[in-house]
């Protein structure tokens, strides 16, 4: 990890031009247009909230004020300027800000990389917006099944091995993707994996959603960057104080042509961006620089703090670095087990949210996801230990909810059969024949759990399915929500 000290004025990775990490183009240039603009005469057609009507401006506030277009001539300049400290910041030789969250830039990426019928090797437990990135590329995927905790149904990652292997048995292949970390904080080995793929002569590109904040604390497992990735997208919204949607693309080195990356992103990004949402990105990445290293320990002390005291109550297990073998892990994410209470998590989720006010950011049938950010505090903590513990004590719902459950997805998900390419399985006609009919069949529309987001079901490829729709699972992408039916090629 670069410290603290030299990050403040690092450059973007072989540049050799140091910068300025105290400055913030973009909020600059936001506070220079509300300073100077009285009369704005462009869109957004509220007017900086003028126009807007009482109840939204009661909600939303000064959200308004800073929904405005600087205007080519100030907006372009700045954020390339922010572009250019955020990849210092983050070890990359060029960084895009991404207003439609990390889905959009994973989709960038793979036009820039990718075309109609290349192979490219894919980690099996990946986001649904690779997915979408495979439909517009009509790239081949080549999947490679994660490691899989043998009594936690937990995703360990994949094994640099078994990429070599994929890699060494489709030698065409262009690119290799995976996720780091998962969903539950799992990080893979990305340094032997970058290695492997390197050695052949092939890019890596990591989805590091959930990771932004791993370059800025050394307890943290190292990032896609340092790791010697040739592209990641981050997530600054999930974890660090970016507004909602925002988020980075981070690129580097000679297997990645970062101009037409550039091309790409402007082609998946809105023409309309939200200045909020940029500033934000702005203002997220000074913070981290300047005082990222010191918010994240008392982030992290927090999170410990929780895990000791939710696994002292009966029937409460909560995941940890000695759970996953070795693999690395971020301690900001409690995995919390309700198993042990006879409880699915949809039933915890259900009942913290409702009764105490307490809302976990996933849950799936054995538990709850809870995740320690930047802004949580003693008083948010203790609020979700006496949440847990009055749940472990009276364990409302557990009548008739018995015997082992799978995590999540995960453990569910399968390489299967590839009759047809994401893509290929997409365009056709489809009829839609009930869940229970569809075995055998190949889907032509994905199934997807959320979260974490991760396709159950893809098109091209059904007991868990049921079982989790029995006790609450929630899916997306599909034409039929309560997945009584799903469409197959017909």
């Amino acid at each position: 990890m670069v410290a603290q000290a030299e990050r403040m004025t690092a450059a973007p990775t072989g540049t050799g031009v140091a910068l300025d990490q105290t400055r913030a183009p973009l909020m600059a240039a936001l506070e220079r247009y509300q300073e100077a603009i009285v009369a704005p005469f462009s869109a957004p057609g509220h007017k900086c909230g003028a126009g807007a009507g009482a109840p939204a401006r009661a909600l939303l506030g000064d959200g308004f004020t800073s929904d405005v277009w600087l205007g080519v001539a100030d907006q372009d300049p700045a954020q390339r300027a922010a572009e250019d400290l955020a990849a210092a910041a983050w070890g990359a030789e060029r960084s895009f800000f991404l207003v439609n969250g990390s889905s959009s830039g994973t989709h960038a990426f793979f036009l820039a990389a990718l075309g109609p019928g290349d192979e490219v090797v894919v980690a099996r437990d990946a986001h649904q917006s690779l997915l979408t990135a495979l439909i517009l590329t009509g790239a081949r995927p080549i999947w490679v099944m994660p490691r899989l905790h043998p009594e936690l149904d937990l995703g360990l990652g994949v094994a640099p091995a078994d990429i070599a292997a994929a890699l060494d048995a489709h030698p065409r292949a262009r690119l290799v993707t995976l996720t780091s970390p998962t969903y539950h904080g799992v990080a893979s080995d990305v340094a032997a994996i970058a290695a492997v793929a390197h050695a052949r002569g092939v890019p890596l590109y990591v989805d590091e959603a959930w990771g932004p904040h791993f370059p800025f604390h050394p307890a943290l497992p190292p990032s896609a960057m340092a790791s010697g990735a040739d592209a990641a997208v981050t997530s600054l919204h999930k974890v660090l104080a970016a507004l909602r949607q925002g988020a980075l693309l981070n690129v580097r080195g000679p297997r990645v042509d970062g101009d037409r990356v550039g091309t790409t992103i402007r082609m998946t990004q809105t023409t309309s961006p939200s200045m909020a949402i940029l500033a934000s990105l702005d203002a997220c990445r000074r913070q981290m620089v300047l005082d990222g290293e010191g918010l994240l320990e008392r982030a992290i002390g927090l999170a410990f703090a929780a895990r000791r005291r939710l696994q002292a109550l009966p029937g409460v297990e909560v995941l940890g670095g000695h759970h996953v073998g070795g693999a690395d892990f971020d301690p900001m994410r409690l995995v919390i087990d309700v198993r042990g209470l006879g409880l699915t998590g949809f039933v915890a989720e259900r009942v913290l949210r409702d009764r105490f006010g307490v809302a976990p950011a996933m849950a799936d049938l054995a538990g709850v996801v809870c995740l320690i950010g930047l802004g949580d505090t003693a008083a948010s903590v203790d609020r979700l230990i006496g949440a847990v513990a009055a749940l472990a004590t009276e364990r409302p719902g557990a009548a008739g909810v018995a015997g082992s459950r799978p995590r999540s997805s995960t453990g569910a998900i399968t390489t299967g059969v590839q009759a047809w390419t994401p893509r290929e399985a997409f365009f056709v006609p489809a009829r839609a024949v009930p869940l229970a009919e569809a075995v055998g069949a190949v889907a032509a529309e994905p199934v997807i759990p959320y979260p974490p987001g991760i396709p159950l079901l893809l098109p091209g490829e059904v007991e868990w399915l049921l079982t989790g729709l029995a006790a609450g699972l929630r899916v997306g992408g599909t034409a039929d929500p309560t997945l009584a039916t799903v469409r197959v090629v017909a």
